[in-house]
């Protein structure tokens, strides 16, 4: 069974990224891609949600995101109905908004500190006092949740309606009986009212308020008639049992909050059935968010076209990064098609655009595989069921490896995870050792990469190893344009042989004249 954002949440006050992608083999992207991606400011540019609930779910989405593709097909469906129906998509926003406007009352309820009857609360998630109002206010926000999806016409997409249901059947549940109460406590057994059968045994009933009727008429009658018995006059009767009255609310409330709404609120703090309820909330929330992504991006958007094929597949018309596009007219797009050839090899100098393309490559499946807009004219892929992008991370070289080592077996490890479906993305292979180490070990695994039948793009300044692979029949070579020693941002076909290294030295006022003209002052 799924984990839900509520049990990711445990006893913490609820956090947004609370989610972490597993190890690498074991989802479709493993940490070491997640921050290679960019996946956090991949998530700022599409957040769109109103809700904390949304934002988390959204989050996880994109940290687990799905390889399956009927799902992944009937999730962009719900979306486009979302999209296309006025009527429909103003229904969810306005049950979305006033779940954002009140969600933070079911939140006090569950996570918030008590301080005590006597206590002032200080912080902004301390609940002073004896809780009613936190109680009342936080089943207040499932019970609408409920209603108003009751009162919102079910949508055509079945995802959608599904999503829906979830909330629906909220109301078949034990905890919403206990939300809408009463509820009855029975030597310690708290239970609604379907489960309280007949008069016997006693039970106290809980009702969130401090004000009891029956115990009231108790304490009145009580006041009434033993100071008759006992002859003693009105004002000494006040005085006598004004006590009585002092202690009725530290009783009374002492009791209801320690026997009914901190067992209550344990207990909905652990429901699957509240967390599924929640859960469709946030999942309305983030196919909301989708639709305003695509009309907040700028530029056109598509919901790219899943197809199931052997190996992985991609053709993308116009891709734009979905960070760096974002609201950026002059952001130059690019087609790329990786479909037969399995390899692609991009050459070029440094800042001409390579890295800032693959993650646009990557960042554009990830979004595909949580059902979402793609920033693209026209999009065709496959599902991929492991999505990698190897980076060299120099903060964390393996002991005795060296980078050589720790590059390798990071390699390694994405070789062994991947398959046919898979997307990998290499920067820069093999580094840390001579040239001819480097071309023996760089051949070696694009070679057994290709023969697993997996997407592989290798980013790589090495034209010699291209030269190789083109010559081996082996994948197509690509390279970023430069114009008049500028890049242009555009991927065309080719193999680059030149850096462009005294340019970036100039550039950063570090070139050979730099050093001598530094070094002739200094004399």
């Amino acid at each position: 069974m799924t984990e839900t954002i509520l049990q990711s949440w445990q006893n913490a006050w609820p956090e947004i990224k609370s989610t972490r992608p597993p190890e690498t083999g074991a989802g479709v992207i493993d940490p070491s891609a997640f921050n290679t991606i960019e996946v956090d400011n991949l998530f700022d540019a599409v957040n769109h949600c109103s809700t904390t609930v949304g934002q988390a779910f959204l989050y996880r989405s994109l940290s687990r995101p799905l390889d399956d593709i009927r799902l992944l097909k009937a999730k962009q469906e719900a979306a486009a109905e979302i999209g296309r129906n006025p009527a429909l998509r103003e229904a969810i926003e306005r049950i979305v908004q006033h779940a954002a406007d009140t969600e933070k009352n079911l939140y006090m309820l569950l996570y918030a500190e008590f301080i005590g009857s006597f206590g002032a609360a200080r912080g902004e998630h301390e609940i002073e006092g004896y809780g009613y109002a936190q109680y009342k206010r936080g089943v207040r926000f499932m019970l609408d949740l409920v209603e108003r999806i009751r009162q919102t016409e079910a949508p055509q997409s079945p995802f959608l309606d599904a999503v829906f249901d979830k909330i629906r059947r909220f109301a078949a549940s034990r905890d919403y009986s206990l939300m809408a109460g009463p509820v009855y406590v029975t030597e310690g057994v708290i239970q609604s009212k379907e489960e309280k059968k007949g008069w016997f045994p006693v039970s106290v009933i809980f009702k969130p308020r401090l004000f009891k009727p029956l115990i009231f008429a108790a304490l009145a009658f009580i006041l009434g008639l033993l100071p008759m018995a006992m002859n003693i006059t009105t004002p000494a009767q006040i005085i006598f049992f004004a006590p009585l009255l002092l202690v009725y609310f530290p009783i009374v409330g002492g009791y209801d909050r320690d026997n009914c709404i901190i067992p209550l609120r344990n207990r909905f703090r652990s429901s699957q059935e509240v967390g599924e309820a929640l859960d469709a909330l946030g999942q309305l929330d983030e196919l909301l968010s989708f639709v305003k992504f695509s009309e907040a991006f700028g530029s056109e958007t598509t919901l790219p076209t899943l197809i199931d094929a052997p190996h992985h597949r991609i053709n993308l018309t116009a891709a734009k990064n979905p960070v760096l596009g974002k609201a950026n007219p002059n952001y130059v797009p690019n087609d790329f098609m990786l479909d037969d050839d399995k390899l692609v090899l991009i050459t070029g100098p440094n800042s001409g655009g390579k890295t800032a393309f693959c993650k646009t490559l990557t960042q554009i499946q990830l979004l595909a595989q949580i059902g979402c807009y793609v920033p693209a004219k026209a999009a065709t892929l496959t599902v991929a069921d492991r999505i990698f992008y190897q980076a060299p991370e120099i903060s964390h070289l393996v002991d005795g490896e060296g980078r050589f080592g720790t590059e390798l077996k990071r390699t390694k490890d994405i070789f062994l995870a991947s398959t046919a479906k898979s997307l990998v993305v290499l920067d820069e292979m093999s580094e840390g050792t001579t040239f001819e180490e480097k071309m023996e070990s760089s051949i070696n695994v694009l070679t057994g990469f290709y023969r697993k039948g997996n997407s592989t793009v290798l980013i790589t300044h090495n034209h010699q190893l291209v030269d190789h692979c083109i010559a081996q029949g082996m994948g197509i070579a690509k390279q970023v344009e430069f114009a008049h020693d500028t890049p242009t941002y555009r991927l065309i076909p080719g193999i680059s042989r030149v850096s462009h290294a005294d340019r970036v030295a100039k550039k950063i006022g570090f070139s050979k004249e730099d050093i001598d003209n530094y070094l002739a002052g200094s004399s």
